[in-house]
């Protein structure tokens, strides 16, 4: 079929996010990890192809309307295709400081400045167990929330909608952190793309 999912480009080369993020770990984490995720959903939802008609965010939003044969895999590798394609453009060479427009308002508003916000989604980053993400999204009246998922589970299927993620599976940054998370997670402030965080803000505030 035609509208089956491909993989999608990065918005820079593999290399583009260095010394923060080597071009090996960009070359496995999109050419093969969210490649293995595009062909897990795209077999899912060969089994019920009606489904290759509705938006891959309707799909993980109301997972328990889909065929329970396909459930768990679109959960896990529609979300894998989402998540990733969400998080490349939240990367940006040119990115790093701090937030600007109305997210910076709203995160100030919300969590007392920056400087606090940046500690609390560090932590629930650091203190993700085992393979996840950590979320920065809005909930359903607006607020801006912090909140963590399990394995390729997205915001959108509780409820939320995410501005901001980080990856915190190992393979997002083992080849060169091994085993020190923390330390990924501080060099990833380093390359926040905060006028794209702005952009899907502004989108969502409407």
């Amino acid at each position: 079929m035609s509208n089956k999912y491909t993989l999608p480009p990065l918005p820079y080369a593999y290399g583009a996010l260095e010394p923060y993020i080597e071009a090996q770990i960009m070359e496995l984490h999109h050419g093969k990890h969210q490649q293995a995720y595009v062909d897990g959903l795209n077999a899912a939802l060969d089994k019920h192809p009606q489904y290759f008609e509705k938006p891959l965010i309707e799909l993980l939003q109301h997972i328990e309307h889909l065929p329970m044969d396909i459930q768990a895999a679109v959960r896990n590798h529609g979300g894998g295709v989402h998540n990733h394609t969400f998080f490349w453009h939240l990367m940006s060479i040119k990115g790093g400081g701090e937030p600007v427009g109305k997210s910076a308002e709203a995160i100030n508003d919300v969590f007392g400045s920056f400087e606090i916000f940046k500690d609390k989604l560090t932590t629930s980053a650091k203190n993700r167990f085992g393979s996840g993400w950590v979320w920065l999204s809005l909930d359903a009246g607006g607020t801006l929330v912090i909140s963590s998922t399990a394995n390729q589970d997205t915001p959108l299927s509780g409820g939320l909608f995410p501005v901001l993620g980080l990856d915190v599976w190992e393979h997002a940054y083992y080849l060169q952190y091994f085993n020190r998370r923390t330390d990924y997670i501080s060099a990833w402030w380093n390359i926040v793309n905060w006028e794209q965080v702005e952009e899907n803000y502004v989108t969502l505030i409407g």
